[in-house]
């Protein structure tokens, strides 16, 4: 007796990019969310994100429950002729870097005032600190910490401008603290420019930061503090925020989830579903 025995279907090696995309267009076509997702799956909307852009790796395991939650057999999201049959909500046609909510923070002036005064103070003596390298200390740092928490620290906002990312107010708050001899503003010639530097007349409230905020911001003071405010400034205008915003318009801290190597600052495996 013979059995006859159907060759079985090669199937095409997926890259975690194209999965992330078939998942990203299925949910948009079922009107979820990235953030509707992320609660029935029990991870963070940042992990989505990653999910989506071929950036985070999927175990089989995780991958079954996606497939679950938006309704196709795992065998459909990885066929070769995948076809998306439901259509897209107009409301979710958009470009997949744009796809992010609008993140409004809450400025806390008094914590940005003590950050001023730490950063000014772990960065005394080194004579490259000016007033450019200082905004993109203060930059990161914010950046940096909403990326691993998703809180804000200052709760600064920040304008895409011609040298790169600026904190909006700073030049008042400034002035206030020269008032009241918190600080000390002087101009100096660096190299053969012009620089605008200060220094501080006071002590930052170190109550006033958490431990979390201080490893965060030391670490960016370890990583940008020795460069020139030329390098610091070529380095933030290739960040996602800076690069995915419009010239003059706020940057949208939601899109430090878009980030790639180097700048990313979270490891997203780490959330399993």
């Amino acid at each position: 007796m013979y059995f006859c025995v159907e060759k079985p279907k090669v199937m095409k090696k997926m890259t975690q990019k194209e999965i992330g995309k078939r998942i990203a267009e299925i949910r948009k076509s079922k009107g979820y969310s990235q953030g509707d997702l992320a609660k029935m799956l029990n991870i963070s909307r940042p992990s989505i994100t990653q999910i989506e852009l071929g950036k985070r790796n999927l175990t089989v395991l995780e991958l079954k429950e996606i497939a679950n939650i938006i309704s196709i057999s795992i065998d459909k999201l990885l066929s070769s002729n995948f076809t998306l049959t439901e259509p897209l909500l107009d409301k979710d046609i958009t470009d997949e870097a744009q796809e992010y909510r609008v993140s409004i923070p809450e400025f806390k002036i008094n914590k940005f005032k003590d950050i001023l005064l730490y950063i000014l103070e772990k960065c005394a003596g080194k004579p490259n600190v000016g007033e450019t390298l200082l905004y993109k200390l203060f930059y990161f740092s914010d950046f940096n910490y909403y990326e691993l928490y998703e809180e804000h620290l200052s709760g600064a906002e920040y304008r895409k401008l011609p040298y790169g990312p600026v904190p909006q107010k700073l030049d008042t708050i400034i002035n206030q603290m020269i008032t009241n001899k918190q600080l000390k503003r002087f101009k100096v010639d660096y190299h053969g420019y012009p620089q605008t530097r200060y220094i501080p007349l006071s002590k930052p409230n170190l109550s006033s930061l958490s431990a979390r905020e201080k490893d965060v911001i030391d670490k960016v003071i370890d990583q940008y503090s020795d460069w020139s405010a030329f390098a610091v400034s070529e380095y933030s205008h290739k960040d996602m925020p800076w690069l995915a915003s419009k010239d003059g318009e706020v940057i949208d801290y939601e899109l430090v989830f878009y980030r790639e190597a180097p700048y990313t600052v979270r490891n997203y495996d780490e959330n399993a579903l």
